[in-house]
């Protein structure tokens, strides 16, 4: 018995070391296992932020992106995004529109392609579409990383109405000074024709009236009144007298232009349709100026149609601003032969006509009217389809001339002005 408890005695204490020391592996395993339990939960709830966080990353660059294409959609330039080889990888809904294809055709197609099928190749100003719209192309690479080309962009600006505004500001600019020369030529004229007549006048009375020289007087007087209507309607071009101006009946207006023209629809075979607007009842003018430019185009469109066709003229108004103000708009449209496209830049201009028997004279006379009532005339054609000219004035009085001006006395020109005679012409 002593023997074995000697034996038991060390076996008995490496088993209770070997115990305290599995129970301290124990704890020392469970500690790291709560620790490791710990930075797990703490590496779940780190990554669960980070899904967070990214997932709203993700919510807001996709807005980004979405809000970014409604821009690139919603822009009125058009715009091309092309790769390195120049094969376009994105257009928005401007750049289908100036280029008149469909985004199935530019996409994945070279740029040139694309360009050339819209006949947009060129550098020379202005650019017309498919569409008849006025653009700039311009092209710029596209910096990527490194400093590296990621591609190009190429942009298509619609600049129809700044080259109509070009247009309409060199029209202004060349009118005006035609306009100061013709009214001085006109004045110089004036005194001696006024010396022609009255000699013609004496010699008519002082010839019997059965000697065959009387007929020649009568000529010389029929000619100096030819020449002074003339001159009354360059004067009448100079410097139109609007001064009279009030509220007229559009309708009104519209039917004593088609009255008067009567001598010339009477020999043509017309369809003549009128419509005026409600909203378009008044009109704040001179009666017998805007009567006069009526005339001259219901004229002119009749000149365009030697074989018929149909003659509108209405009456109506567009907005002009979002704080409820319009222009009121008077259009003559014709299905005549048109205008050639060569000649749309000068059919107002003084003396350009393309008949023989014209002077080019009544749609000087038109636009030296409407640009008196402080409003613009813009024409629309297409030979062989017909022509459209639109009158736009303001729908409200505009505000009074100062009193300084208006007290000074009337030009000579604005005196003669008063006696002008319609006048039959056409481009």
């Amino acid at each position: 018995m002593a023997t074995q408890s000697v034996t038991a005695g060390p076996d008995a204490d490496l088993l209770r070391e070997a115990f305290r020391t599995f129970d301290g592996a124990a704890a020392t395993l469970q500690q790291s296992y709560r620790a490791l339990t710990c930075r797990l939960e703490r590496m779940d709830l780190e990554l669960a932020e980070r899904n967070d966080s990214l997932k709203r990353n993700l919510r807001a660059n996709e807005e980004l992106r979405e809000h970014l294409t409604a821009i690139l959609e919603a822009l009125a330039t058009g715009i091309l995004v092309t790769d390195n080889a120049g094969i376009v990888t994105r257009c928005n809904k401007a750049g289908e529109a100036l280029l008149g294809l469909p985004r199935e055709r530019i996409l994945g197609r070279p740029l040139e392609d694309c360009v050339e099928e819209a006949r947009l190749q060129g550098t020379q100003y202005p650019l017309i579409t498919n569409s008849g719209a006025v653009v700039t192309l311009s092209r710029q690479p596209l910096p990527g990383s490194g400093g590296q080309p990621a591609g190009g962009l190429t942009l298509i600006q619609d600049v129809t109405t700044v080259h109509q505004l070009e247009e309409r500001l060199q029209r202004r600019d060349r009118l005006a000074a035609m306009g100061e020369m013709v009214g001085r030529i006109a004045h110089e004229i004036r005194n001696p024709l006024g010396s022609i007549e009255l000699f013609a006048s004496m010699l008519r009375r002082d010839v019997p009236q059965q000697d065959g020289l009387r007929g020649y007087a009568d000529h010389i007087c029929s000619a100096v009144q030819l020449l002074d209507r003339l001159l009354s309607n360059l004067l009448l071009y100079t410097k139109p007298d609007c001064s009279r101006a009030e509220w007229h009946r559009t309708e009104t207006l519209l039917e004593d232009a088609l009255t008067l023209a009567a001598h010339a629809i009477a020999k043509s075979r017309l369809d003549i349709r009128l419509q005026v607007d409600p909203s378009a009842e008044r009109v704040w003018c001179d009666a017998g100026q805007l009567k006069q430019a009526l005339l001259n185009l219901v004229l002119n469109a009749l000149q365009a149609m030697p074989d018929g066709g149909t003659l509108t003229l209405t009456a109506g108004t567009s907005p002009v601003s979002e704080a409820g103000a319009f222009d009121l708009r008077l259009t003559i449209s014709d299905t005549g032969v048109g205008i050639a496209p060569g000649h749309r830049s000068r059919i107002f201009d003084p003396f350009f006509t393309t008949r023989d028997e014209g002077t080019g004279l009544g749609l000087a006379i038109v636009h030296a009217i409407v640009e008196a009532h402080r409003g613009r005339i813009d024409v629309d054609s297409l030979p062989g389809v017909g022509t459209t000219f639109t009158i736009v004035l303001p729908a409200a009085p505009p505000p009074p001339m100062p009193q300084a001006i208006r007290d000074q006395p009337a030009e000579p020109s604005e005196q003669a002005a008063a006696g002008a005679q319609p006048e039959e012409t056409t481009t």
